[in-house]
């Protein structure tokens, strides 16, 4: 009989947590249809969930219809978003990461300081574009592979951002890379790097120590579930990336005792569980959990929805 070895954390962090519930508040509020703008977050059983109960996701302010209600994902938006959305008379909920939030804070104090700004992360990844949009006249972004290779003004200074879904270690790396030819380059007081894609990251590691094979459960556009399966790869187990229980391929299970399940931080725990009683159909029937780190973040709702002063917790 096999055995599954369940990572702690795993699934939805606070942020995606505080997303979902906000677009699940304002559709009891409002009714439907209610839109967003992008995906609220990168899964797509999350996307289609909420589609069925009469969310419309859109990929421009324009196609949402003059005095609607709008919600801005966990991945924040560009300014010029929010401008056109009050320029249609539109009713917004902001649902940006405050994680997110944060950066776009940096890129806007940091230019108006006159700074030019290296932005580790992925070329039009949606919270990478709207950082980008704060100030695109100073923001250049690099692949944290890469970061050797950007050329900055000498006569300017420099500080370096990073996408909040890479990991320390590649910040970390980019930020000594580009050090060596721009020594001055300044860095935030605090990481932009996001705690919970640390902690899975963490988590992913010590899974593939023990499981010679590792299931993230995660979509494939979700860049930090990607870089969990990238993880556990380069630890030395085999790993697959599911949107849920229909994606496994029992071939994958062929002489192997022990298996590894996590989840990315936009995976809905129920997708985990189906997960789970699927590898029990297949002889995992032991379920244990391997707890690195314990989770305690709570973000506050927008002040529009706190109501009592609810709070959202990391799932």
């Amino acid at each position: 009989m096999g055995r599954v070895l369940l990572a702690v954390p795993r699934g939805f962090c606070a942020g995606v947590d505080r997303a979902v519930e906000i677009v699940e508040q304002v559709l009891a509020d409002v009714g439907a249809p209610l839109y967003v703008r992008g995906q609220i977050v990168h899964n797509r059983r999350v996307v289609d969930d909420l589609a069925a109960r009469g969310v419309v996701f859109v990929d421009r302010v324009d196609d949402v219809p003059p005095g609607s209600t709008l919600v801005f994902s966990a991945h924040g938006v560009p300014p010029s978003v929010r401008t056109d959305a009050a320029r249609r008379g539109l009713r917004v909920f902001d649902a940006t990461c405050p994680l997110v939030a944060k950066v776009h804070g940096e890129a806007r104090r940091y230019a108006r300081g006159g700074y030019d700004i290296v932005l580790i992360g992925q070329a039009g990844h949606d919270e990478v574009v709207g950082v980008v949009g704060e100030a695109p006249d100073r923001v250049v972004v690099v692949n944290p592979a890469t970061a050797g290779d950007v050329t900055l003004a000498p006569d300017r200074p420099a500080v370096m951002l990073s996408q909040t879904t890479l990991t320390v270690d590649e910040v970390d790396a980019a930020a000594a890379r580009l050090r060596i030819h721009h020594p001055d380059l300044r860095r935030p007081p605090t990481d932009d790097v996001c705690y919970a894609s640390q902690n899975r990251q963490d988590a992913v590691e010590a899974l593939a120590a023990r499981c010679p094979l590792v299931v993230v459960v995660g979509s494939a556009n979700s860049h930090n579930s990607r870089r969990l399966a990238e993880t556990a790869r380069r630890h030395g187990a085999a790993a697959h990336l599911v949107d849920g229980a229909g994606d496994l391929d029992v071939a994958w299970f062929t002489d192997v005792e022990t298996v590894g399940v996590t989840a990315g931080a936009s995976a809905p725990e129920r997708a985990v569980q189906e997960v789970v009683a699927a590898l029990a159909g297949h002889g995992f029937e032991t379920v244990e959990q391997l707890t690195v780190r314990v989770e305690s973040e709570r973000f506050a709702l927008p002040a529009a929805l706190r109501g009592s002063g609810s709070a959202v917790a990391a799932g």
